[in-house]
């Protein structure tokens, strides 16, 4: 197991670019199994959870190789309807394969998922909407077993107690893409990982309206074909790059960031006080003198990103003031407070609340990564602390960040990997 050593305090200059989407890329690959054509998929991160998906398909049934810059997927043969516990216990984006394989094969046996401990994330509105669209749905011995010969179009209400499901939406988007009929998804998830994924289901040949809001119109489809399809910039990754030149005071390009998905992050960084200069597919942070404390609450989106809630929490160490930080989309997503607090930080949690008393001198100290978005908080705020800072678990780190220590090391910081 790894861990990265960070000396903090160098100054951060350059530029760095954005990979392809993870959480785009996770629904795209386990849309592949919807057609026995060959897929090219470009700008494909890779990632561990990357590559968790594509060993997934392959034990399906799915040929997989990498041609330098893209991923092609071919089929050879028949598709196993099986994803075993092995899999999918250790990404919650495996629950994915499970609409694809039903309205493909007609059943679908699918491991209940694992991925990071950030609270409970219930699979109850994925049920929901597949017995929606017509199938037998049992639950036993940790996996969902579906059945349906062909399942048909429904109107399908995915609302639940923390908003809509992005995966839960995905899932009933590529299963209705073979229905009988019309599928109206209401409330779906406006991420624009699922405008991703609807997009490139229409570039298969789907029927697909609405994406990129609350109502998601499907109308079924025969077959789907093959397709090139080129996966989007990860919006996460960007917001955490600009987080990351707030919080270092530092005005580094960041190239390949789609802006426009970051305005609820926009928004709040200019009542901080740090402007952010976007120019087609470029940004430019100038950095605030003084960081003003700003409240927060996450939401879906367009709301401001719960997996950006960590390292906003991060910069939020460096206001001149307390900022509360309020999470509605998993309120359990507080296990790096008490690794902030061990850099030097002064946060507590007030029931579903974390307290920051910012401006408090950050200084290096061994910690421990609890999930993906609470490593980049650490790696953020070891790169601007005071000495050496040491942070094991770092394979979180891996699961969605494509090569950022090299990313980092190319910006002037002084990262490295060790062995534990």
């Amino acid at each position: 197991m790894d861990k990265i050593i960070i000396e903090g305090g160098k100054p951060l200059k350059g530029e760095v670019k954005i990979s392809g989407s993870k959480n785009a890329t996770l629904p795209v690959l386990a849309a592949t199994l919807l057609t026995d054509e060959t897929i090219i998929l470009r700008n494909v991160p890779k990632l561990v959870d990357t590559n968790t998906m594509i060993k997934l398909l392959k034990a399906l049934g799915k040929d997989i190789e990498w041609d330098k810059d893209k991923l092609i997927i071919m089929s050879s043969g028949k598709i196993s309807p099986v994803a075993d516990y092995k899999m999918v216990s250790t990404m919650r984006g495996s629950i994915c394969v499970l609409g694809p394989l039903l309205t493909k094969l007609g059943e679908a046996k699918v491991s209940l998922p694992g991925g990071c401990v950030i609270g409970v994330r219930p699979v109850d509105l994925h049920i929901k909407g597949i017995e929606a669209l017509g199938a037998k749905v049992d639950i036993e011995a940790g996996y969902i077993s579906a059945k349906a010969k062909r399942l048909k179009g429904a109107r399908v209400y995915l609302g639940g107690a923390s908003g809509p499901s992005v995966l839960g939406t995905a899932n009933i988007m590529m299963a209705a893409t073979l229905a009988d009929g019309e599928t109206i998804i209401e409330c779906a998830a406006c991420e624009p990982e699922i405008e991703d994924l609807a997009n490139f289901l229409n570039e298969m040949g789907a029927r697909i309206k609405g994406q990129g809001g609350p109502r998601i119109v499907i109308q079924g489809v025969k077959k789907l074909h093959g397709a090139d399809y080129k996966i989007s910039p990860d919006r996460i990754e960007g917001g955490t790059f600009v987080l990351l030149a707030a919080m270092a005071r530092s005005n580094f390009l960041i190239r390949d960031i789609d802006y426009s998905q970051l305005m609820a992050l926009d928004d709040v960084l200019a009542k901080v006080g740090v402007q952010v200069e976007a120019d087609k597919h470029c940004v430019r942070v100038k950095p605030a003198r003084i960081i003003k404390p700003m409240s927060i609450t996450t939401y879906p989106y367009p709301g401001f990103p719960t997996d950006l809630q960590a390292q906003y929490m991060a910069l939020m160490t460096m206001a001149n003031g307390v900022s509360v930080i309020r999470d509605t989309v998993f309120p359990d997503r507080f296990m790096h407070i008490a690794e902030l607090n061990r850099l030097g930080a002064h946060i507590r949690r007030e029931s579903g609340s974390a307290i920051i008393e910012g401006g408090k001198e950050l200084s290096g100290a061994p910690v421990t990564a609890s999930d993906l978005r609470a490593s980049a908080a650490l790696v953020m705020a070891g790169l601007v602390a005071k000495g050496k800072t040491e942070i094991r678990r770092v394979y979180h780190l891996d699961r969605g960040y494509e090569n950022i220590d090299k990313k980092l090391i190319a910006l002037g910081a002084s990262i490295r990997r060790e062995k534990e």
